[in-house]
């Protein structure tokens, strides 16, 4: 089964994603990993988890924490029938890069270490932690977050927690493809708003344009030009919720041509960016 890379961008108006899942094949990208910690809570049911080296059944539901880059099959996978699943992702430094330096978050800084091998939680956890991430579905952005962190704690301090060793140790053909794929991830966050080519990302990772383009496609599905428009109208839409001018926002993205911004932000969303911009913030 081919490893996937799955670029995550926030939800909008917030520092993390957090999304609702109500049927099993909501989601494409089967085997997969991505830089975020992922929390996947699973209400009812039965599968199998596959994080890293890890392969067991789980059944009356789930509630998984998973390290950054841990490679795990979707929860969604060969499953019929009726399927739920919320699912959380954050990056370490979601709420600042000295977030988890903090002394009040000790705990919750080892939980994130732990969670590297992947964690699985039993029923009292899973039964708390579940009923407030389904509360976080519908609450404004400043409760929702609050609501994340009394989360974290719980897991933190939880005594039916198991650790799942899914660490795969990776070889380092693959631990530098991943390192590959991070550089030029982190270049497209860091200058999403200038033009970007395939030549300045080929020689950022010691590639040559057209083995670069052979490794991205393997790496993520997709082509360059494909994730960057992906990820400028993720920041596009953030920018709209705050009220700020279409064109304004064109330009702040990368767009110097407003039709193509136009054009491009229906096509990815399904709306114009004037639509968008008039819906309310959650």
């Amino acid at each position: 089964m081919k490893l996937e890379f799955e670029p995550i961008q926030p939800t909008p108006g917030h520092s993390f994603t957090l999304r609702h899942y109500t049927q099993a094949r909501d989601r494409d990208i089967v085997w997969h990993y991505h830089p975020e910690y992922e929390l996947v809570y699973i209400p009812r049911g039965s599968g199998r988890r596959h994080i890293g080296q890890h392969v067991s059944p789980y059944s009356g539901g789930e509630l998984v924490f998973i390290g950054p880059n841990l490679p795990h099959l979707s929860f969604s996978y060969e499953q019929e029938g009726d399927f739920e699943q919320i699912v959380l992702q954050m990056r370490e430094d979601f709420l600042g890069a000295q977030f988890l330096q903090k002394p009040e978050l000790a705990a919750v800084q080892q939980l994130f270490l732990r969670s590297r091998q992947g964690l699985t939680f039993g029923r009292r956890t899973r039964t708390a932690a579940g009923a407030a991430l389904v509360r976080m579905l519908t609450q404004p952005a400043p409760t929702r977050l609050l609501t994340l962190l009394q989360v974290l704690y719980q897991l933190a301090e939880a005594p039916d927690v198991t650790e799942l060793h899914a660490d795969l140790g990776l070889s380092a053909l693959q631990a530098r493809d991943q390192q590959r794929l991070q550089q030029a991830y982190g270049h497209i966050e860091q200058h999403y708003t200038e033009p970007i080519t395939v030549q300045q990302m080929a020689d950022l990772t010691f590639l040559t344009v057209p083995a670069f383009c052979r490794y991205f496609k393997r790496m993520t599905g997709q082509t360059l030009t494909g994730l960057l428009q992906e990820y400028r109208i993720s920041q596009a839409r953030l920018l709209l919720l705050q009220g700020r001018p279409v064109t304004e926002v064109s330009l702040a993205t990368g767009f110097n041509n407003l039709s193509h911004f136009n054009r491009t932000f229906r096509r990815l969303t399904g709306q114009s960016p004037s639509e968008y911009r008039k819906l309310p913030v959650a």
